[in-house]
């Protein structure tokens, strides 16, 4: 797969340390820097995501001829180059302008200040014919606005028009930006930016009682004035609303948010967006793809947000597929953590379930979850079986706090995939006998060790079925 990112790209340099006094001549804390790190910003923020999902990015933008472009083009680099990530391909032209920088100051793990330098508008992008080929072969698109005019530009506009028309493009709008061409399949503006915008456009202000019936009146104003696929509007620990024209109306349909506490919510959009596009490229359902793609927000956050990409092991994919696995396996590994994995049907995901997964998460560093394929399911259980299709069991185990990482095989045992994952410790409930299962002597090839946690009896995914067909 490979996802075209196009948009703005900046320079992001978070500055952390300790404030624990003010400054003598003014009531502002004084921060005593410990950390300082770069990332690349903007669209680039989008691509490093992707690429740490193990995806191939080709990134759309413009630079300029500055030491701040080199600093952004080393940290892509070096994201390319961690265990597991994908490629990033940089296709720029010339920004004509400065480099813009973004500098945020974190005292006591609290936000001081932002710092903005070279952020004045820019004059309009040079696109170059680099930069529209790249667009030849996207498997999905995301286009990440700014408001620095990339995304602005006529002919790169008129080419986003005509690659809609075939893939999956999700446009990520900014107040100053331009607006979505009409092929987008998802825009994805947050609730001030939607009130804002449809406002501007003759829409709803917002006098809706609350913030779901405002952010749904706006939503639909804009899918009618931008005549895109549908509209997405995030709504911070709300989670999101999502607007299909023609769809019901009037009834909001509503994407809840994983509860977190004391966030930084800085990237979480473009994280939403780089697992929007991901989703659907990947043939996912937009309802469905809207729930992959606002879970990936709420886990970002919930490791740290864009600090925490300064430890690959905090990233957390979805997707069910063996780069996620691979990714995460890598990152755990590179900071000397323990890998554990343990596999199973999981149709019916039931108490006993979710008891094992726990225990096998607390043994190591991550837990990857090997997952039987729907066919590999009809071959152990039967032609009824699985009762829950393969992508309903992926996501049901992702929403899981103790699960990092879902890999299907299509095999009927998992000896294939576990010597692709190499775990330390492979986990089975206790109604198996650890010496007696294939897994042991496969992990035994690396060193690793079988265990078994305490089974949970009455709890099965076949007696579960039986009450269901009774019940029915």
């Amino acid at each position: 797969m490979r996802i075209v990112v196009v948009g703005d790209v900046l320079l992001d340099v978070d500055l952390t340390g300790s404030a624990d006094r003010l400054s003598p001549d003014a009531p502002v804390p004084v921060v005593a820097v410990q950390d300082a790190a770069e990332r690349a910003g903007g669209a680039g923020l989008v691509a490093t995501l992707l690429a740490r999902d193990g995806i191939d990015v080709s990134l759309v933008t413009v630079l300029g001829d500055d030491d701040r472009a080199g600093r952004i083009r080393s940290c892509l680099e070096r994201t390319a180059e961690e265990p597991g990530s994908g490629a990033i391909e940089v296709v720029a032209g010339d920004s004509g302008a400065p480099t813009p920088v973004k500098t945020r100051v974190r005292g006591s793990g609290q936000a001081v200040v932002r710092i903005d330098e070279g952020c004045d508008p820019p004059p309009p992008p040079r696109v170059s014919a680099a930069m529209l080929d790249a667009l030849t072969d996207a498997d999905a698109v995301v286009v990440a606005d700014y408001g620095r005019g990339v995304a602005a530009d006529p002919v790169l506009r008129e080419a986003l028009e005509r690659v809609g028309r075939r893939v999956p493009v999700v446009w990520d709008p900014h107040p100053r930006g331009a607006e979505p061409v009409c092929s987008a399949a998802v825009v994805t503006p947050n609730s001030s930016e939607a009130l804002a915008a449809a406002a501007k456009n003759g829409g709803s202000s917002g006098s809706t009682d609350t913030i779901v019936g405002a952010a749904s009146d706006a939503a639909a104003a804009l899918a009618a004035h931008w005549g895109c696929g549908a509209v997405l509007v995030t709504l911070g620990l709300r989670g999101a609303l999502l607007h299909v024209p023609g769809e019901s109306p009037d009834v909001p349909h509503v994407v809840p948010a994983q509860a977190v506490h004391d966030i930084d919510p800085c990237g979480a959009g473009d994280r939403l967006a780089a697992t929007l596009a991901v989703a659907l490229a990947s043939g996912e359902e937009l309802p469905a793809a809207a729930r992959t793609a606002v879970a990936a927000a709420g886990r970002f956050l919930a490791d740290g947000g864009v600090g925490g990409l300064a430890n690959p092991a905090n990233t957390r994919p979805l997707g069910g597929d063996a780069g996620d696995a691979l990714a995460v396996v890598h990152a755990v590994r590179a900071r000397g953590g323990t890998v554990v994995a343990t596999g199973g049907c999981f149709d019916l995901l039931h108490a006993g379930h979710a008891r094992t997964l726990a225990a096998a998460r607390a043994l190591g560093d991550c837990l990857v979850v090997c997952l039987n394929s729907d066919a590999s399911v009809r071959r152990l259980k039967g032609s009824e079986r699985p009762i829950m299709s393969q992508p309903d069991r992926v996501d049901l185990l992702q929403a899981l706090e103790c699960v990092d990482a879902v890999i299907v095989f299509e095999e009927d045992t998992p000896e294939s995939v576990l010597r692709r994952i190499e775990p330390h410790i492979c986990v089975k409930g206790g109604d198996y006998v650890a010496e007696e299962l294939p897994e042991t002597a496969v992990l035994a090839e690396w060193g690793g060790r079988t265990v078994t946690v305490p089974y949970h009896a009455g709890r099965s995914s076949t007696r579960l079925a039986g009450a269901l067909a009774r019940v029915g």
